[in-house]
């Protein structure tokens, strides 16, 4: 009988086991990992002890020893928004499916925030890192921390809010392209008078997307009208913006550049002017679960999210685990999709 009292309280490391059980550390760790030179009925007596005196692997120890942890670092800029919350679940879900764990911050779009985030991460001794940059970080041009990640020798992963001054893997859709056919589709359905809303035009891809927009028009013979942009970015007051804009301007559609603007718009327009919903066309970034919570359900462009964040996390430990140090960097474009209800 095992003498469980001593124990009842407190894990058992590696060697208190291997004393109880009298045989050596090292036939301990070979039997908990399945070695094929220990016999089934010592593995199975070690596995029933180690679950008996709760032993847990001493993981910071391991980590030391072989200089891997098998966890990744995850900064987003917005926990809150659903486009990033669907990057982290399929972060989460792959890394999980891959025996690694995750650790996330947030930065707030904050610099600062996400610099000291990479910092306290690299000190955690993490793997490698996925990341989304802040809008304050991208504003000032300010990469130091991510240089950072490279003299550790660890990993990095950008993706939606990337820069061409890092280098770096880096997974993104076409954000002009993305507009641009969401802009034609709206044309081709004989929508003359497009409106432009828009709550990022402080980020390079805010800014990729509204030229996807004007090329549209121009492309197809309409010039682009600066009365009909609304620029919804840091607003204290969007919904009254809406509404001046909504008192001001005629249009007959109307195309977000990000996956909150499109449904204020929406609700703004149904309670103000609902006589205009029958005719006019609304498209935003949004996904299925997201487009059902307007009435009517809201035309979308699907970035694929959770996608990404799968793609993300694949990149990443597909470096973490190469032997390949020269290894290509690689740039993957996620295919977007556009519903029209």
């Amino acid at each position: 009988m095992f003498e469980t009292q001593a124990y009842a309280f407190f894990m058992i490391t590696l060697k208190e086991l291997a004393k109880q059980l009298n045989v050596s550390v090292s036939t301990v760790s070979k039997a908990l990992h399945d070695a094929k030179d220990i016999g089934e009925d010592t593995k199975t007596r070690i596995k029933e002890a180690a679950a008996l005196y709760n032993y847990r692997p001493n993981k910071t120890a391991l980590a030391l020893k072989v200089n891997k942890t098998n966890t990744i670092g995850v900064v987003v800029p917005d926990i809150l928004n659903p486009y990033f919350a669907n990057v982290l679940h399929g972060i989460e879900q792959y890394a999980t499916a891959m025996g690694y764990d995750t650790i996330i911050c947030v930065s707030h779009e904050q610099l600062k925030k996400e610099a000291k985030s990479v910092e306290l991460m690299l000190q955690g001794r993490v793997d490698g890192f996925v990341i989304s940059l802040s809008v304050e970080t991208l504003s000032k041009q300010d990469f130091k921390h991510l240089d950072e990640i490279g003299l550790y020798k660890k990993e990095l992963v950008l993706f939606d809010r990337t820069t061409s001054e890092v280098e770096c893997d880096k997974v993104i859709i076409n954000d002009q392209k993305a507009i641009y056919e969401a802009t034609k589709i709206l044309i081709n359905k004989h929508k003359t008078k497009i409106a432009y809303l828009s709550s990022i035009e402080d980020l390079p891809i805010g800014l990729l997307r509204k030229g996807g927009y004007q090329q549209a028009l121009l492309d197809h013979g309409l010039e682009p009208d600066p009365d009909l942009l609304l620029d919804l970015t840091g607003a204290k007051a969007p919904h009254e913006l809406i509404k001046d804009f909504l008192r001001q301007h005629s249009f007959d559609a109307v195309i977000s550049s990000d996956n909150t603007s499109s449904l204020m718009f929406q609700s703004i327009l149904k309670s103000e002017k609902p006589e205009l919903m029958k005719d006019n066309m609304i498209i935003g970034f949004s996904d299925e679960k997201n487009a059902l919570l307007s009435y009517p359900k809201i035309n979308y462009i699907d970035q694929k999210a959770m996608q990404i964040g799968e793609k993300a996390a694949e990149m990443l430990i597909e470096r973490i685990e190469s032997n390949d140090e020269k290894l290509k960097l690689k740039t993957y474009e996620m295919p977007f999709e556009i519903h029209i209800s």
